[in-house]
């Protein structure tokens, strides 16, 4: 398990993170169909985890109702887990717990509420990553992070993060968090895979050039990219994909990278699956994949993702069955750009 720089903090986070969003359930909806792991089970996974070198683990108080928050703090507690061994980050913005009209969002009100609910059913006296779960049209950003920056002053949360923001919208909160001296957002928490590279397109330049750190979330598509599912229709029993066709992808391109993934699976006697994550973790924009399991098998084989090596030859081709159309206003940066860009790499003796 290699550990990589957390955004711009001193923290290293390791770069499988593990996701909780499979624990609790059982309450109807649609968190039965994502997953129903109680605390037994949940136990082995975090056990398991931790033991891999694995030192992320993410939730959100709306999954499950609150139940993942309180199954992941009493698995902590049931493994005895020394606190400065784990980095713990949970997310808000949805209706977790009691509902009111002021029980959802990015408001100071359901901030500070949310915060002190999510550590008690997390059994902790701080959370070292609060991420806002989504945008919040109703809040000025400014507010939000101000909310959260009172957090971080008063010691209830470490960092603080976004998840499913647009690129203007996490830019324009740095700039506010600059201007006023406020806590920033060091971490974006998004969809990516190889078959949906949508990111690259506004974010990854973002990231890359304000230095935050992003968590992958869904790295295989709902399932899509396990390799349990074929052009002919055929698919995996009891896949979450099965029965919530989400996240929404181009799904020609997904097969034609699941049939170029397998070809290199089967070459390397390792699962498709674990070549879709090998390829994320090669992404330089990536901090930490986000991976989430019902069984002890399915996390063993994402864990095994770490050990996969792919040649240059095999990255190239999967970039080009990948690839995302040129939209404008991409395009004609790169034909503009193309002529300067060209002058940096001869200065620079490429």
């Amino acid at each position: 398990m290699r550990y990589r720089k957390f955004g711009n903090t001193g923290l290293f986070v390791s770069e499988l993170c593990l996701g909780t969003m499979t624990f609790g359930g059982g309450g109807g909806g649609i968190w039965d169909n994502i997953g129903q792991l109680q605390q037994a089970d949940a136990d082995k996974l975090v056990g398991r985890s931790l033991d891999a070198g694995i030192n992320f683990i993410d939730t959100a108080d709306v999954y499950a109702d609150g139940q993942s928050e309180i199954i992941t703090g009493q698995a902590l507690k049931n493994l005895k887990v020394p606190r400065e061994n784990v980095v713990v980050a949970t997310k808000i913005l949805g209706e977790a717990g009691t509902k009111s009209v002021n029980s959802r969002g990015a408001s100071r009100f359901h901030i500070i509420d949310g915060v002190k609910a999510s550590l008690k059913r997390l059994q902790l006296d701080h959370v070292d990553l609060y991420q806002i779960h989504g945008f919040d049209p109703a809040t000025p950003i400014e507010e939000t992070l101000r909310a959260l920056d009172t957090l971080v002053q008063h010691g209830h949360v470490r960092y603080i993060g976004v998840s499913n923001w647009a690129a203007w919208q996490i830019m324009k909160a740095l700039g506010i968090s600059e201007r006023l001296g406020l806590a920033r957002f060091e971490s974006l928490q998004a969809y990516y895979t190889i078959a949906g590279r949508d990111l690259e397109r506004e974010l990854v330049p973002l990231l890359q050039s304000e230095n935050v750190g992003l968590m992958v979330w869904s790295p295989l598509a709902g399932g899509l990219l396990s390799g349990k599912f074929t052009r002919e229709g055929g698919k995996e029993e009891g896949s979450r994909r099965s029965k919530f066709d989400f996240p929404p992808v181009n799904v020609d391109r997904a097969y034609d990278c699941i049939d170029a993934m397998r070809r290199m699976a089967e070459a390397k006697n390792v699962s498709v699956a674990q070549i879709a994550l090998a390829w994320l973790l090669l992404q330089k924009v990536v901090t930490s994949v986000i991976v989430g399991a019902k069984r002890i098998e399915q996390l063993d084989d994402n864990i095994a993702a770490t050990n996969v090596r792919l040649s240059e030859d095999e990255l190239a081709a999967l970039d080009e069955v990948s690839q995302l159309p040129a939209e404008y206003p991409g395009w004609m940066l790169t034909r503009q750009g193309e002529y300067r860009r060209n002058q940096l790499k001869e200065a620079a003796g490429e």
